[in-house]
């Protein structure tokens, strides 16, 4: 397999997270709804509607642009792609074509093994999507829902060489439509769907081989699993002295295998020409300084930023700023800690985001605010409270909403350094475990710990640590 070359281009279809749709104003997002139940006469395309643009979708689609370093077009048009499917209601789908809303740019991929890969974007535009066929006990039903739901499309060039650059690509825009605001970008509901065209070509050689497109991929892994299995098949066809054909494949994710759907379309069959219905989307100078003005620093940036500015570890920047409430979440705690920021990093990537993910929240979403982190991390270094009681008070902090020091105060959670109070718990353990002393002093010292957690069992986890380890020693070696 080393000897051949894997050529890979993705085509995405990004569903915006607008109220409405794209030209009508059903609802956009209906993933639990009944089917059927957010359509009208314009978004089922019964004679006589006329489309309205909705202009929220032109907005977020140019901010994607403008992070994608596309270079945004003053002037763009809709255009019908006609084709007949039993979920296409008008029998043409509103796109964009030959001047579409935005053209070039690129998104860097740094990868795990140390380089980056650039991966150019051909083509950005803004479509309404088709409904959804959906087989049931033998029978094809259509649910419209989806008909007008607005979506940005993007192409790849063809720059990635492998099923893993292709998923990092697809983790990449996923963290960045989520930073940027314009998607959801959840795979398993469709808000991110990716499809891939790929080909194979001898190592070293320069032109393109007949590519299949791979469809119905669903995750990430899926779109891993997917590419390499077509990349497989091609090099056993071509070394069977076959040919590569232009088929348009579907991915069976339960069965792990590749079927093929038709052969693959060429644009000509779309017979592609104006939208007769819809104005030209003009974008002015005043217009596109807006939208660059909402632009954040994007991820990648604050990424490298991270590094630079707090001398953090790769690993972890790359952790914090997974997603933009997080990486803010860990910004404002750090700046009220005003000291170490690797140690807030530590309690970010361990503690707070163990609790997002339990209480399957968003960092901003969370009652225990950055400045309440910063004031738990000053309470277990001033040691007013051990490092095990500051990991329970962030618990505290998020079922109450109240400040670290008034749970402390009201729970008596201050660490215990009186010796004799702590002493008296030791020989409470001791003597009522002679067989765990046995097997420290038979040379097992490890079990120290052990005996540590009785005491802070004991004395509900606020002796002090040092002091009560020093004890321990002290009595276990007599």
């Amino acid at each position: 397999m080393s000897e051949y070359e894997t050529i890979i281009g993705l085509e995405t279809h990004i569903q915006l997270n607008t109220t409405t749709k794209i030209f009508c104003s059903c609802k956009a997002d209906s993933w639990d709804d009944p089917p059927n139940s957010n359509i009208c006469p314009v978004c089922t395309g019964l004679p006589g509607v006329l489309p309205v643009l909705n202009e929220r979708v032109v907005e977020k689609g140019a901010l994607l642009a403008a992070a994608m370093q596309a270079e945004i077009q003053p002037v763009s048009y809709f255009d019908r792609k006609n084709y007949f499917y039993p979920d296409l209601p008008k029998g043409y789908q509103i796109s964009q074509y030959d001047q579409p809303l935005a053209r070039g740019g690129f998104l860097d991929l740094p990868m795990p093994e140390g380089y980056t890969r650039r991966v150019a974007i051909h083509k950005l535009h803004i479509e309404e999507d088709a409904g959804k066929t959906v087989n049931e006990d033998g029978q094809r039903l259509i649910d419209f829902n989806r008909c007008g739901v607005p979506l940005v499309e993007m192409v790849t060039g063809p720059d990635l060489r492998s099923a893993e650059e292709a998923a990092q690509y697809l983790m990449r825009l996923r963290q960045l439509l989520r930073w940027l605001g314009v998607s959801e970008a959840d795979m398993e509901k469709g808000h991110l769907r990716a499809d891939a065209n790929v080909s194979i070509r001898p190592e070293g050689a320069d032109y393109l081989n007949p590519k299949t497109e791979i469809k119905n991929v669903n995750s990430v892994v899926s779109l891993r699993d997917a590419i390499n299995a077509e990349v497989e098949r091609q090099i056993n066809q071509v070394e069977g002295g076959g040919q590569i054909e232009a088929w348009t494949l579907d991915w069976d994710d339960n069965a792990g295998v590749l079927r093929k759907m038709r052969s693959k379309e060429t644009e000509a069959d779309y017979r592609y020409f104006r939208e007769p219905d819809l104005l030209p989307v003009r974008i002015d100078e005043i217009q596109r300084e807006e939208i660059l003005a909402e632009l954040p620093e994007l991820p990648l940036e604050r990424r490298a930023r991270f590094v630079e500015q707090y001398e953090l570890p790769e690993y972890d920047a790359d952790i914090l700023t997974g997603e933009r409430g997080l990486s803010d979440y860990f910004e404002t705690a750090a700046a009220t800690y005003g000291s170490d920021p690797k140690r807030v990093s530590n309690w970010v990537m361990n503690d707070v985001l163990r609790l997002i993910n339990d209480r399957e929240l968003l960092a901003e979403e969370l009652r225990l605010t950055p400045e309440h982190l910063a004031e738990i991390i000053n309470l277990v270094d001033a040691s007013t409270i051990n490092t095990s009681t500051g990991k329970s008070l962030l618990e505290k902090v998020e079922d109450s909403g109240q400040s670290p020091a008034e749970i402390v105060e009201e729970e008596g959670l201050g660490v215990v350094s009186d010796e004799d109070a702590i002493r008296e718990i030791i020989v409470s353990v001791i003597e009522a475990n002679p067989d765990q002393v046995a097997t420290y002093q038979s040379g097992k010292t490890t079990i120290v710990g052990w005996f540590v957690g009785q005491v802070m069992k004991q004395s509900r986890g606020k002796a002090d640590l040092q002091l009560t380890r020093s004890i321990l020693e002290e009595l276990l070696t007599k």
